[in-house]
Parts: structure tokens; C-alpha cells; sequence
């Protein structure tokens, strides 16, 4: 598995039945039972191609019926579950697949690529409280990951914005993707042709951000 999937693979608890949602090659749902995390492994995925390659590298345990393969938009067609993954897709894409759920599980690891914020504030109208949140790294790239199980829970505006566990905690990733954050406005506000309202904007997100860095 690459970093980030170990990352991934990590932070989901143990349960009975899971579900890995936009599977792509199975990685994680192989994972799960080879580790004895689950009993029983569901692989999905909207495209019929792509699972197939899931369905190649878990043909044994679906032999076995400890892994099953289903072509779903989402939840739509999937047996009630007690975790699932949803990784790698825009939050807009994720919201979408939790929103038109008929039924949602216990427990729930989401890794938008963004939109982070609609997301949290998708498992708060959904009855989720969330149990961690916060930003990794692999390489250059920087990804937010969130665990969350059903019941009720508040969020302010800060930890809607940048993660409960994060503002906490404040992860070594965290606090560089900030600095990248702030690197990268400073240097676009500085630029030649930018207008000045924009340029204060601008350099008003990039003080805005300090806060969190000096604030370690």
C-alpha cells in the first residue's frame, strides 16, 4: 500500500462488516482482513472496470464469501455496514454519497481531497461527532482525514474550517501545510499585477494563518 493508504488503513477501528467506497485496486479492504480488523470486506465501486481489480487481487476471499464485490453509486447498493471508507474523492462528491444514503454507518473514515469544511459540516447534520480529524503528509502533498461515529456533536467555526484534532494537537503536517499556506499568499499577493484589494485579502488570510503557527 502506499503511505497514504497505510495512513488510512491505521485510523479505521475494528468492526465486523466493511466497506471501501471507490475501492479502486482493494488495497485497504485486503488489508482490513488480513489484519483481522473485519469479517467480512465489501468492495464497491461505481465502475464496473475498476473493480475488477479489486475483485482480482480479493478473488480468494470472495471465494470464501469473506469479501463481496458490488458495482454501487455510493451506499445505493450496498448490505448495511458497520465502517466504511470513502478516500481519495472532492468533498462535494463525498457529501453527495452520505447525503442520498437510504442508511449510513456506524462509523466512518472520509479523505477529501477538498472541501473539507462542507464535509464536517455534512456529518454534524447527519448525527456524526467526530473523533479525528486532522492533516498528514506524503511527500508534498497534504491530505485531510476524518474518523467519525454517529451521535451528536458541535463543531465552531475554527474546527469547521481546520479540524478539531488538528487545532488540538497541532501535527507537525499540519503546521506545514499552514507555512505552505502562507508562502503561497504572500507570494501571490506581492506579484506584479495584482490589484490591491486583492493583495490585502490576501495578505489579511496570510496574518490570519500566522495565528496557528506561533500559536505551537
Amino acid at each position: 500500500m502506499t503511505k497514504r493508504l497505510k495512513e488510512l488503513f491505521a485510523l479505521l477501528p475494528k468492526c465486523q462488516v466493511f466497506a471501501d467506497i471507490g475501492c479502486d485496486h482493494g488495497y485497504v479492504a485486503k488489508a482490513m482482513l488480513e489484519s483481522g480488523k473485519c469479517q467480512k470486506s465489501i468492495l464497491s465501486d461505481i465502475s464496473e472496470k475498476c473493480l475488477k481489480k479489486a475483485q482480482e487481487l480479493l478473488k480468494d476471499d470472495i471465494l470464501d464469501s469473506r469479501a463481496i464485490a458490488v458495482v454501487s453509486d455510493g451506499f445505493q447498493n450496498l448490505p448495511q455496514v458497520d465502517l466504511a471508507l470513502i478516500a481519495g474523492m472532492g468533498g462535494e462528491e463525498i457529501v453527495h454519497i452520505l447525503s442520498n444514503a437510504k442508511t449510513l454507518p456506524e462509523s466512518l473514515v472520509l479523505q477529501p481531497m477538498k472541501n473539507s469544511t462542507k464535509v464536517r459540516a455534512t456529518l454534524l447534520d447527519l448525527g456524526y461527532a467526530v473523533q479525528k480529524d486532522y492533516t498528514f503528509s506524503c511527500g508534498k502533498i497534504f491530505y485531510d482525514v476524518i474518523l467519525a461515529k454517529k451521535g451528536k456533536d458541535f463543531l465552531t467555526e475554527e474546527e469547521l474550517e481546520f479540524g478539531r484534532t488538528n487545532l488540538q494537537e497541532k501535527p507537525k503536517a499540519f503546521i506545514d501545510y499552514l507555512k505552505l499556506q502562507i508562502s503561497n499568499l504572500t507570494t501571490f499577493a506581492n506579484g506584479k499585477s495584482v490589484k490591491e484589494e486583492t493583495k490585502k485579502e490576501m495578505l489579511s488570510k496570510a496574518e490570519k494563518l500566522k495565528k496557528y503557527v506561533d500559536d505551537k
